[in-house]
């Protein structure tokens, strides 16, 4: 008998450090087998050093990625970088059985990580024009989803404890000369795990999860589609 929709559990999925390819491969994956019975799920991980081009990404705001590799992906937004010492959360939200619209959910994101730097007495905003969230007009979080099948992948960065200086090789996002900051000179989360633990917090209160469970490693059943 299936399980009532209802009482599905979020699943919270630790990661830990992870190439940015096999998991966004899993991410096509776990969207394109799920069903109404899957649940939804938020993957926390950090990524080895990578530039991530999105599908509105234009060759000139790559400056000079130099020796850092560059993966084309499937997401909205332009260009940015990941590495270690940033919690990337992926949300894989079953748009159509909540009820919500991908701009509710890009909302929810931007307001899940306003609110864990506000424990930490941060000032931190998002920008109508400009997803993504920041603190005195400098970028401490980059955000950018894509939608199929009615749910959604991709998701967050928060910069926490990490080298910056990959981002003078780019244009974040797009915007020439933005500046990126980070939450450990904020005097906000200084490792990933406070990052995380805040930043679950309140995306589980904002998704109104109930029931929620705490996994490691990918999905078996991805593990198992790439035996």
């Amino acid at each position: 008998m299936s399980e009532p929709i209802a009482s599905l559990p979020l699943i919270i999925r630790q990661l830990n450090t992870m190439d940015y390819s096999k998991v966004w491969h899993a991410m096509q994956n776990f969207t394109d087998n799920r069903d109404e019975q899957t649940s939804d799920e938020l993957w926390l991980v950090e990524h080895p050093p990578v530039f991530t081009q999105g599908q509105a990404g234009k060759e000139e705001h790559l400056l000079m990625p130099g020796d850092i590799e560059v993966v084309k992906v499937d997401r909205g937004g332009q260009v940015t970088y990941h590495g270690p010492g940033q919690q990337v959360i992926y949300f894989m939200i079953n748009l159509r059985r909540k009820k919500i619209g991908v701009r509710e959910l890009v909302t929810l994101i931007e307001k899940s990580i306003v609110a864990a730097l506000n424990d930490y007495n941060i000032n931190a905003y998002p920008k109508p024009d400009a997803p993504g969230v920041y603190v005195d007009d400098k970028k401490v979080a980059s955000l950018g989803l894509r939608v199929r099948k009615g749910c959604s992948f991709h998701g967050l960065a928060l910069n926490v404890n990490m080298d910056l200086s990959p981002f003078l090789r780019i244009n974040p996002c797009g915007y020439a000369g933005l500046e990126m900051v980070q939450t450990c000179d904020l005097q906000g989360p200084q490792d990933i795990n406070s990052a995380s633990d805040a930043l679950v917090k309140h995306a589980i209160n904002l998704l109104k999860a109930s029931n929620v469970e705490y996994q490691t490693g990918l999905p078996s059943s991805y593990e198992q589609a790439n035996v």
